[in-house]
Parts: C-alpha cells; sequence; structure tokens
C-alpha cells in the first residue's frame, strides 16, 4: 500500500499528570510499533470515554492496538470491591477502551492488546484479575523491576508454552517461547469466548484470543513490541496484525 493508503490503527490513550496538568498520554514505543512493524497510520485516541461515539469511531479505524501502561483496570469493573492498587487508577482510559473493545469486536475491526491491553480484553468480556499476582499461591513473581534500566526490564525472563494446534503455536512455528515480563496483575476468571493459546509453568495466562471473532482478535501479556526485528516470535504478532489491519482498510476503502 502507499503511504496514502496505508491502514489507520487507532492508539487509546492513558491520563498522565505533568505538573499538575493531564495528558493523554502514549509510549512512543507504541507508536513506533504501529507504524513501523504493522506498516499503519497511528492515531492517538483520547481517553474520554462517554463523549465518544464508539460506533462512528470504529467505522473511521481498520484496526486498534491496546497498549501497555502504569495503570490497572479498576477492580469494580469486575466486581471486586477493593482496590489494592488505588495509586494506579485511570478511570478515564477504563471508560474509554474496555467499550471499544467490545465495539471493535461486534464490528469485525481487528485488534492487537499487549500487557494492560490484554488485561483490559479480559475485563471488557466479563473476566476478573489477580491485583496482587506475586501474592497469589504457586505464582511467581511477574514483575520487571522499575528501578532496573530498560534493557534489564524488557529482557526475555521466561518461557510460556503454547496451546498445541493453536493460532499462536501455528503462526510461530513453535510449542514454547520465551517472553518478557512486566506485570503486577494477572488473569484470574476467563473472560467470555477467550481462548487460552499461551500458559506460563505457574499456570498464569499469557496470550488467548477471541473464539468466533471475525477479524484478528488477540491479546499477549508480554511486550512483543521491544526488540520485534530481533526476535521472530514478537515480529510475527506484528505481522500477523499487519496483515489483519490492511485486509480491513482493503475492505473499507
Amino acid at each position: 500500500m502507499t503511504a496514502r493508503n496505508r491502514p489507520i490503527v487507532g492508539i487509546p490513550a492513558s491520563i498522565r499528570r505533568v505538573n499538575g496538568n493531564d495528558f493523554h498520554a502514549v509510549s512512543t514505543r507504541y507508536v513506533d510499533a504501529v507504524t513501523r512493524l504493522a506498516g499503519a497510520e497511528p492515531v492517538v485516541v483520547p481517553a474520554i470515554g462517554g463523549q465518544l461515539d464508539f460506533e462512528d469511531l470504529v467505522s473511521r479505524f481498520d484496526g486498534f492496538f491496546f497498549t501497555g501502561c502504569p495503570s490497572n483496570v479498576e477492580p469494580h469493573h469486575y466486581d471486586e470491591p477493593v482496590n489494592l492498587t488505588p495509586d494506579k487508577r485511570d478511570p478515564d482510559r477504563d471508560a474509554t477502551t474496555l467499550p471499544l473493545i467490545r465495539c471493535a469486536l461486534a464490528n469485525a475491526v481487528p485488534f492487537f492488546a499487549i500487557c494492560r491491553g490484554f488485561q483490559e480484553v479480559n475485563v471488557a468480556l466479563g473476566g476478573s484479575l489477580h491485583q496482587l499476582l506475586h501474592e497469589v499461591p504457586g505464582k511467581w513473581d511477574h514483575r520487571g523491576g522499575n528501578d532496573k534500566p530498560h534493557d534489564e526490564r524488557f529482557a526475555p525472563r521466561h518461557h510460556v508454552s503454547l496451546t498445541p494446534g493453536g493460532y499462536l503455536s501455528d503462526l510461530t512455528d513453535s510449542s514454547r517461547i520465551v517472553v518478557n515480563s512486566l506485570h503486577g496483575q494477572g488473569i484470574d476468571r476467563l473472560g467470555k469466548n477467550l481462548i487460552v493459546e499461551a500458559l506460563t509453568d505457574d499456570g498464569t495466562v499469557e496470550a488467548f484470543r477471541v473464539d468466533g471473532a471475525e477479524s484478528l482478535a488477540l491479546g499477549v501479556q508480554w511486550h512483543p513490541e521491544w526488540r520485534a526485528e530481533e526476535t521472530s516470535h514478537y515480529g510475527a504478532l506484528f505481522d500477523a496484525f499487519s496483515e489483519a489491519v490492511k485486509n480491513r482498510a482493503h475492505t473499507r476503502q
């Protein structure tokens, strides 16, 4: 496709406070991933929740990239009354991404979700989260350590086993891959129509897809945007996303 006809991919923003002011923010590496790895035009979607007409919004896009960020989905969205990480709230992002995920699915708009985005998909489809995964008996500490340099935080950390005959197993031609790990929360109850694609050895769900989705609807708990060109199974995920959004763009145009 020419630059003029490249797919348009929405990246929902998070609200970040800087010097007493709120900003709609997206990490540069996510914008870069959409541009370089997916071959698409990135557009930041502001976190303004109910002010958006979601049906109209999804009609204008060829895909969505639900990214990671330091905040957590508020637990009242999955019927947990107590928030164990109250300093990591972003209610405006929740009010934007959760209905947007459901609307994208209903309209066959492809999406790729990572880290917080992965957890958002689970909650949007009726699932729940472990708020402090490292405190759950039998679970590892999956956090990356904010005090470490980026190269250490995003370095390969543990293996995941891919579901035999599953989408990711076929996509990567692998049964077991090594991934990075930077998440403090994790899947507890799996959302409706989600099919597990990868598990860690401690039983944590690390990847899923939406069963019956009419276009790509995939989520992973790790960060494949980090050095994807050097890691074939990271790059394969963005290749699949690129193909899905290009197909949508061709149909929409």
